[in-house]
């Protein structure tokens, strides 16, 4: 019995450092780690140890044969990598049984190393694998900031809520939130209630991992009207982010449009689409799924510039949308160039996963009615005008999306309009900023001109990669720090940690730790029983506060 990767990988190779046999790939240091969907298990070396699945925090990683339904063709695909990359074979003379790299040594630390004290601004996926390398690897002092009362960034408001499994991985990051050299302070924001230097004069190094909470425009006319709003701002209102107000989304409309056919596309598409009963055993907001539950929606139209051989999502989300309960799904084959491209697919293309789907030429004039939903993906198409209709709004809303393609425009009746084309970095008060890529400069971590202070994360790299790919990003900068700690790089912090812990409690007094947000997480998993759900988020900065002073789950 062999073991095959599922769609949840995030792609940390936390696996292949326990494989004994190394058979999974491509593994951290070869050409294709970082670049591909997901890593692979080679059915024909495979030993059936088991030691892949007790890793992977994310629950990604089953026997062949417990695969069901769609999820057998994870089998087909993991054998299909192989097909065009074998396995290499051991030297002749080499005393191992299976290929391995040479080992490689990048941190060389000296005896008499001085364990750094290091402020982590950001609790998210890059921030966290920056604070385990430290914790794990050093003795250093960390301490974690973030501007929300809670910790977990992407891992809470970005992941999807019907992927609990992807979440799983905030459980591993959360056993550092207690670790004994660990200090928290959520609900502190650089730039509001602490500036930069501030931060710095009480630490050796400061890591910024504070993501890229913006998002593109499309630059198009109309583009400002009330129901156009990013996927980002979606995606924060349904997993309960404070800064979304629980009204902001407006489900009144039968058509939605979204702009991108990556990730995020699909997360939004398929949240408007699911059952919101199949929803209400998650840790979705709250007023989210009462939204969900009245909503009008009955079609999402997927909006692609480019053909169906260049969809930006991966092959597992495409695979799972394609297997949507009680969805028709359907390909707008309004292109000559379409059906050819998805008939002409390779199976390792993402293309192919669109065979079998319907395909017609849609007509968008009226608007969906009944029961029935349907997503339709339509490509070679980009949006050139938002139409506005003034009705019953207190400012203009979205009546519809002009499109244009190969055979001219046409208008889609829509009253929503989410544009799913990237995230984009936000200036952090008091570093460098690059304006074109939304990125802080750096030299692998280093930020420019700023002796001490380093990034990690899509502030780093930009909006690219899931959640494992910042196990390297941060292993990266964390070398780089202690390369600067051991040359004698830093300067020495002016005050002590206890100095700091004293300045960030007389700027904002509802300062959260460690103990607060264990009590926030058991307030949110008390609410969530009442309803037979893993949790029921608090959607609130003063909820969240409130919540994190108390030692007793909130009342109803």
């Amino acid at each position: 019995m062999t073991y095959a990767i599922s769609q949840n990988c995030c792609n940390d190779a936390t696996c292949v450092s326990v494989c004994p046999v190394n058979c999974i790939h491509p593994a951290p240091g070869e050409r294709g780690f970082g670049s591909t969907e997901m890593l692979y298990i080679d059915p024909a070396a495979c030993i059936d140890c088991g030691a892949c699945a007790d890793a992977c925090p994310v629950d990604a990683v089953f026997p062949v044969e417990s695969l069901t339904g769609p999820q057998r063709t994870y089998a087909r695909m993991n054998a299909d990598y192989y097909a065009d990359t074998p396995t290499p074979e051991p030297a002749t003379d080499s005393p191992n049984f299976h290929s391995w790299s040479e080992p490689a040594f990048t941190r060389t630390l000296p005896a008499d190393f001085t364990a750094p004290r290091v402020a982590i601004v950001g609790t998210g996926p890059a921030g966290m694998y920056a604070a385990e390398d430290l914790l794990l690897h050093t003795a250093a002092e960390v301490t974690l900031l973030d501007r929300l009362p809670v910790a977990g960034g992407l891992v809470r408001y970005g992941v999807a809520p019907d992927h609990p499994a992807t979440k799983k991985i905030g459980e591993t990051f959360a056993r550092f939130h207690h670790h004994p050299r660990v200090r928290m302070a959520l609900g502190v924001e650089v730039g509001e209630h602490l500036t930069a230097q501030e931060v710095a004069a009480h630490h050796d190094a400061v890591i910024y991992a504070v993501g890229a909470p913006g998002d593109r425009r499309l630059g198009i006319p109309g583009e400002e009207a009330t129901g156009s709003i990013s996927a980002t701002s979606f995606v924060a209102w349904y997993n309960a982010h404070p800064d979304i107000p629980a009204d902001a989304i407006d489900l009144s409309t039968p058509r939605v449009v979204v702009v991108g056919t990556g990730n995020v596309a699909l997360d939004v598409a398929r949240i408007l689409l699911t059952d919101p009963e199949e929803l209400a055993g998650t840790d979705i907001a709250d007023h989210a799924l009462e939204a969900l539950r009245a909503s009008a929606v009955r079609e999402v139209v997927l909006l692609g510039r480019r053909g169906p051989e260049d969809a930006a999502c991966t092959r597992p989300e495409l695979l799972a949308l394609t297997h949507l309960p009680g969805v028709h799904l359907v390909v707008d084959d309004h292109d000559t160039r379409i059906g050819p491209a998805i008939d002409a697919a390779g199976p390792e293309d993402k293309a192919a996963l669109l065979r079998g789907i319907d395909r017609e030429q849609v007509d968008y004039a009226g608007l969906p009615g009944g029961d029935r939903r349907r997503l339709v993906f339509r490509f070679h198409s980009a949006p050139v005008e938002v139409r506005s209709a003034a009705e019953g709004r207190p400012a203009p809303g979205v009546a519809g999306v002009r499109v244009t393609g190969s055979a001219g425009q046409v208008d889609i009746g829509a009253g929503m309009l989410l544009r799913a084309i990237g995230y984009r970095g936000a200036p952090v008060p008091g570093l460098p900023f690059d304006e074109g890529d939304g990125t802080v400069p750096h030299e692998k971590g280093r930020v420019v001109g700023r002796t001490g202070t380093y990034v990690v994360g899509w502030i780093k790299r930009g909006p690219s990669g899931g959640i494992g790919a910042n196990r390297a990003c941060a292993a990266e900068t964390v070398t780089t720090l202690l390369d600067d700690v051991a040359n004698g790089a830093l300067p020495q912090p002016a005050h002590s940690g206890k100095a700091f812990r004293r300045l960030v409690r007389r700027r904002n007094r509802h300062v959260v730790d460690a103990r607060g947000l264990a009590a926030i997480d058991r307030a949110e998993q008390a609410r969530g029983s009442r309803s037979g759900r893993p949790r029921s988020k608090l959607a609130t900065v003063p909820e969240l506060v409130a919540a994190s002073k108390t030692r007793l789950p909130l009342p109803r």
